[in-house]
């Protein structure tokens, strides 16, 4: 049986699993971004690809913990050990959200009109796909569980209570996501950077719903700093969604 957290000893050294999973999405994501790439035809050019790339890396390193920090706001005396904390304090929402605005900035700067985003969707479903295994396997050492619950779901991640298994759910709902979006594909013709739009759209609402059944301590007008941004990300795809209910 497997216990969560999933912690392996190999060489007597106690392996860090959300840490190897989280660098194997990344190199997994990337090298699918190549495939497809490859197979399909960009209408971007090379060098305002690479310069999108870099824009969507720094935007989402700097959102991811900008957001993770807003998730712990609180400071009681600067140290070096608060710093080092900070530094690897991150959240793949600010991380996404991030990355959009990188990407957006990029392409005003070097004139890109086309929009680059369905190229990198099922890439970044795939790396978060193995980043949720990751955040699983280590139960409560990550802020990725659920509240206690009483529900046939619930599940000891490592505290001796039952909670909500989110990191599951969303395993759950990528899948869910993966299939929607290819049956989209294959349905409809769809305007370039549509299908990554509706990726953030499906993706920021279920995490705004997930984030309910999370054991937040920190709000803001009755909603945490993800639903907050989940709720900023939606408004800027107003115009998606306008066009959807018009159908």
């Amino acid at each position: 049986m497997l216990n969560i957290p999933f912690e392996p000893i190999i060489f007597e050294k106690t392996l860090n699993i959300h840490l190897i999973l989280e660098y194997l999405a990344f190199f997994l994501a990337f090298r699918y971004y190549v495939y497809l790439r490859k197979k399909q035809k960009d209408i971007i050019t090379s060098n305002n690809r690479l310069s999108i790339i870099l824009g969507a890396t720094i935007g989402a390193f700097l959102g991811s913990r900008l957001v993770g920090f807003l998730e712990f706001p609180y400071i009681e005396e600067f140290t070096l050990k608060l710093v080092i904390n900070l530094m690897n304090t991150k959240t793949i929402m600010g991380g996404l959200f991030g990355g959009l605005l990188g990407v957006e900035l990029v392409k005003k700067i070097i004139g890109e009109k086309k929009s680059s985003g369905d190229l990198f969707t099922f890439p970044i479903i795939l790396g978060i796909f193995i980043g949720r295994i990751g955040c699983f396997l280590s139960g409560t050492n990550e802020f990725t569980y659920g509240s206690k619950t009483t529900f046939f779901t619930g599940m000891n991640l490592g505290d001796g209570i039952l909670r909500h298994p989110i990191a599951l759910y969303e395993l759950l709902f990528l899948v869910l996501l993966v299939v929607r979006l290819k049956s989209i594909q294959k349905r409809k013709k769809l305007q370039n950077g549509t299908l990554y739009k509706y990726f953030m759209l499906f993706y920021f609402s279920f995490r705004f719903l997930i984030e309910f059944i999370k054991p937040n301590t920190f709000f803001v007008i009755g909603l945490s700093s993800i639903q907050i941004l989940c709720l900023l990300c939606i408004l800027y795809y107003y115009k998606t969604i306008y066009s959807l209910l018009k159908k």
